[in-house]
């Protein structure tokens, strides 16, 4: 019976010898290239020197020492060729690259990219998956300790696969890296998802869900709680969207269905969830609830209080944490990541429809208090100029027709999701729990005609805030004047669909 035989060459070292040994065990022949046969060596495994069955030695300070026609029939032929050309095949094939990844965050040259570009191990982890009936693949350190004599068709075909998704992610991160090294925008787009974790199911109990990896994630630890489901993930990513934005004060953002309920500054984080639940005391219920800076034990308690689906938080004192834990189901979250980079965590939106999948740069556009406008008679005052920078920048996570009514660095009225904007100005106002007198009223869009201001002023409403853009922009503007009401024109639009 012929010797089996396999192929041995790995950049990252760690317990490779687990899988040696154990191929040693099974009375395998270890054939292994430069670092990975003295490494080998020194733990002590006999195994044979690439060279020794090529006839060459390394080229290029080792950039060929793989790339031989001996080595690649051994892991491509098939049992006819290896008898009829009487080819030494291999019967594993154990490769992992060099580790491109560890640049992709990197300011490096562009040299250093390029030698760490893998071009042999892509190419064998390759031929030996294309070959998974007669050649077992292994690329992930995890698959070390297998056992052989478990192999069977659907385990190769499982770790074939396992490779390709390996190769094919390796050349994801080498086009996105070099593109931007390079500067250049390509017009075709690549992306690769890595499986995470299951979610025991999507948006409903019938769809099936996961969550998947992309580039990089938000650093977050479960301290408590179920597992984070899909509308908790979706819910908990608009509630640190908006908390993000005020990542430097104390900030309490309350969220359900994706949308905020309320947002509140203050000057502590405990007064500013008081703020924020008073300004709707109903529809938090069940909601999802993020905070800027440490819960604390005052907090905890109040929080404690009511059913809450998660909260968030950057950290949380140890008595607050014993509090919290005694609802086992509240989700609570610590996010390790500091929160003025989680708007820049993702640059790309991707929507799939019918139509095909459309991808946008994500809406970062921050205000620019240097370009704003006041385009009425009357000017807004600093209070007034306070909570219209809060309310735009809240606006922004609601959905089209947005309106936000603020109030001393709260919301005390929100809509979105209508056919018209009228109506959103209408129910914004509506839901304003207290008097909206000396309000200020926040658009994601402009006014497309004047009744939005005659029910602003019909509420008191002393200032609004919104892109301008309109053919009726003139009547608008004089509409406030007329009631006087100070306005400012942002020329940023913020639509969210």
């Amino acid at each position: 019976m012929t010797q089996k035989r396999a192929y041995i060459s790995v950049a990252d070292k760690e317990n490779i010898e687990i899988l040696a040994k154990n191929l040693i065990d099974k009375k395998y022949e270890i054939i292994s290239t430069g670092n990975t046969h003295k490494y080998l060596k020194e733990k002590g495994i006999n195994v044979i020197e690439s060279s020794t069955i090529t006839g060459f030695n390394e080229l290029l300070g080792g950039k060929v020492k793989s790339l031989h026609p001996t080595i690649f029939a051994g892991i491509l032929a098939n049992e006819q060729e290896r008898l009829d050309k009487e080819i030494k095949s291999f019967d594993l094939v154990a490769v992992d690259l060099y580790p491109f990844e560890n640049y992709m965050d990197k300011n490096v040259e562009t040299e250093t990219l390029i030698l760490n570009i893998d071009i042999g191990g892509v190419a064998l982890l390759r031929a030996a998956a294309k070959n998974y009936e007669n050649v077992i693949v292994i690329s992930d350190k995890k698959d070390y300790s297998i056992d052989l004599d478990e192999i069977d068709e659907d385990k190769r075909q499982k770790l074939a696969l396992k490779a390709f998704s390996k190769t094919s992610k390796y050349d994801y991160l080498i086009n996105k890296k070099l593109s931007k090294q390079f500067k250049y925008e390509q017009e075709n787009k690549a992306f690769y998802f890595e499986k995470l974790q299951n979610l025991r199911y999507g948006e409903n109990p019938h769809q099936m869900a996961g969550l998947y990896s992309f580039d990089k994630e938000l650093d977050w630890e479960l301290l408590n709680g179920k597992e984070m489901s899909y509308n908790n993930i979706l819910d908990s990513t608009s509630a640190l969207e908006i908390a993000a934005e005020f990542f430097d004060v104390a900030c309490c953002t309350i969220i359900k269905h994706t949308t905020p309920c309320a947002v509140a500054l203050s000057s502590n984080i405990e007064t500013a969830w008081d703020k924020a639940l008073d300004s709707d005391p109903i529809s938090p219920f069940g909601g999802v609830v993020a905070f800027t800076q440490e819960v604390n034990l005052s907090l905890a308690k109040k929080l404690s209080a009511m059913f809450l689906e998660v909260i968030l938080a950057p950290s949380y004192s140890i008595e607050a944490l014993e509090e919290l834990k005694k609802k086992k189901n509240l989700r609570i979250i610590k996010i390790n990541t500091p929160y003025e980079t989680i708007l820049k965590f993702s640059e790309e939106e991707i929507k799939l429809t019918p139509f095909g999948a459309l991808i946008q740069q994500k809406d970062t556009k921050d205000l620019d208090v240097s370009t704003f406008k006041v385009v009425t008679k009357k000017k807004p005052e600093q209070r007034e100029l306070e909570d219209m920078i809060f309310a735009f920048k809240v606006v922004k996570h609601v959905k089209s027709n947005a309106i936000v009514i603020a109030k001393d660095l709260r919301t005390i009225g929100i809509c979105g999701g209508q056919t018209s904007r009228v109506s959103s100005v209408e129910i914004a106002l509506n839901k304003v729990c207290d008097s909206p007198k000396g309000s200020i009223l926040a658009s994601d869009g402009f006014f497309p005609a004047i009744d939005n201001i005659q029910i602003a002023a019909q509420n008191r409403v002393s200032a609004i805030i919104q892109p301008a853009g309109s053919i009726k922009d003139k009547e608008v503007i004089e509409t406030a004047d007329k009631y006087e009401i100070s306005m400012i024109s942002t020329g940023i639009r913020h639509f969210k669909h």
